[in-house]
Order: C-alpha cells, then structure tokens, then sequence
C-alpha cells in the first residue's frame, strides 16, 4: 500500500492549466524524490502503449514524472515502473534515455537558432569576451571539447553568470553556419531562460570531462 500511494503522487491528472501554478512539485516515480516541475521529465503513455516523453509537459493523460537524469529513465525502465504506475500494459524502449538527451540536445540547439536570427547570440571568442567585459549579462556556452584552458578564460570572465558547456563545437556551429563554433552568449531574455531551462535538464543525460583547474 505504501508503494503504491508513493507511485500515485508521481502521477497527474493532465497538463497545468492556465492560472494554476506554474512550476508545481512533482514526486520522482524512480527515486522518490520531491522537485520542482521544471527539473523533471513527463512522460504519458500513447494510443499504442508506448510511453512517450513529454518534454512541454502539454501532451492530454495523466503524467507520470522521472527526475531528469538518464539514471532515473534506465531505473524506471528495468523496472517496469511506467507499467505499474499506470496499471497496465507499457512499452518502454531500451533507449528512451538516448532519445531524451537527442530530444533535450534538439531543444537546447532550437532556443540558440532563435536567439541567432533575433540578433541575441554571439559566437567567437572575441565578440563573448567583448560583451562579457561590456558586462551583458546572460548565458555563457562553451563547447563540451574546446580546449580546457579555452574554457577557463570563458568561466573567468563569466563571474557569477551561467556557463554551460554541455554541447559540442560541431552542434553549436551548425547553429552559425559554421563547421564548429566553441564559445557563444545569449543575452538576456525568454530565449536564454528557455534554454537555460532545457539545459539544465540535460545535465542529467550528458556529462562532459572535468576540466583541467
């Protein structure tokens, strides 16, 4: 009994609807642990009983909540937890947490080509560092393998500011039209939030090599 009242709280009747709160707590169906709605992953199970990850947390059904690391979707997946959550039949792909990371890294990379095309980005070395010294705030991203010392300059002059450096110099420069970019800024706005958002997610699925201080 207790195990099952634990797997109803990771549950929810539907997306949140307009005026309700916003970034409500969820409980891990893996873990068991209690976070903020925007630090988890939804997933609803589709027409065909495939369990179906979603991100915008929009999709109709009753969701059931994963905390946004790829060691929680393999748990929930070996398992079977979806199934029993959901008291019926559930097919989970061995890979759902590859797809997560490829669907998280696609989000991170769509937020950075709206920020490009509406004049919020910069790439290069120079121009970061240019706005950075200008003291723009925002987001800092440098490639997962740029160079160690590369990076240390960027976090140096970042201060206090978010660095993310999660993805790779070949899918930052596809973003430019570039073979590869390795350092990038969004400046402040709903685009950085967004992929702020996305990209914390996505700590929990890739992880890059710690970097030689």
């Amino acid at each position: 009994m207790a195990l099952e009242a634990e797997m109803e709280e990771s549950l929810d009747d539907g997306p949140v609807r307009a005026g309700r709160k916003a970034n409500p707590i969820r409980r891990c169906l893996a873990t068991g642990e209690r976070k903020p709605q925007s630090e988890m992953i939804r997933f609803v199970v589709g027409p065909d009983n495939q369990v179906v990850p979603d991100l915008k947390a929009v999709l109709p059904g009753r969701g059931m909540w994963l905390s946004a690391t790829a060691e929680c979707i393999k748990t929930a997946c070996k398992r079977s937890l979806f199934a029993k959550a959901a008291r019926a039949r559930v097919v989970a792909p061995d890979d759902l947490a590859q797809r997560i990371e490829a669907l998280l890294v696609q989000r991170c990379l769509n937020w950075l080509a709206q920020a490009n095309r509406a004049g919020e980005a910069v790439a290069g070395f120079e121009k970061v560092r240019s706005a950075l010294k200008a003291a723009r705030a925002g987001v800092v991203l440098a490639a997962s393998d740029g160079a160690a010392d590369g990076r240390q300059k960027i976090r140096a002059l970042a201060g206090e500011l978010l660095v993310v450096d999660l993805l790779t110099a070949e899918e930052l420069g596809g973003v430019f039209g570039r073979d590869h970019r390795v350092h990038v800024l969004i400046t402040p706005g709903g685009l950085a939030d967004g992929f702020a958002s996305d990209a914390a997610r996505l700590k929990g699925f890739r992880h890059t090599a710690p970097s030689e201080e």
